[in-house]
């Protein structure tokens, strides 16, 4: 019988999620990203609007899974390097919309098949059924966190003392 005190990081599934995200991350990164002066971060940025367009800057945030803060930098680095362009959105002063330029639609293209390379290293041996399950529950998983963030932001505090 397993101590419920005790924590095998072998079978913790945050570790083992992790630990995959990392290594994948620090190989694309290095291999890569690093030549074009790229992060992992930016890279999602660029990838996400390659994929679905133009983006408001505070959906590009949801849609990276980066901080509101730590994307407005990045945007910035990315306008910087002619990557993308960042103007007021037409319904709101307030929204900023981000796009690929044509320099960001260039290197995505030419980033793309390495990032799926890596991505088929890392599934090697994994049939397609297993591989759409993992990301099926991992989706799921995601969703479950977002749900408790969500209910644990809205449960009232209680008074210290």
């Amino acid at each position: 019988m397993k101590d419920p005190l005790k924590l095998s990081l072998a079978d913790y599934l945050p570790y083992l999620v992790n630990r995959v995200g990392s290594i994948i991350a620090d190989q694309f990164d290095a291999e890569t990203l690093a030549p074009h002066g790229l992060s992992v971060a930016t890279w999602r940025v660029l990838a996400v609007l390659a994929a679905n367009g133009r983006q408001r800057q505070i959906d590009l945030a949801d849609l990276t899974s980066i901080d509101v803060s730590t994307l407005s930098r990045i945007v910035t680095r990315l306008v910087r390097l002619g990557l993308v362009t960042r103007t007021r959105s037409a319904t709101s002063n307030r929204e900023v919309v981000v796009a690929l330029s044509a320099k960001g639609n260039t290197l995505v293209a030419r980033l793309t098949p390495p990032a799926r390379a890596i991505e088929a290293d890392a599934n090697a041996g994994i049939s397609a059924e297993d591989l759409a399950v993992v990301k099926r529950c991992l989706r799921r998983m995601y969703a479950n966190m977002t749900d408790r963030a969500a209910a644990r932001s809205t449960r009232p505090r209680r008074a210290a003392g």
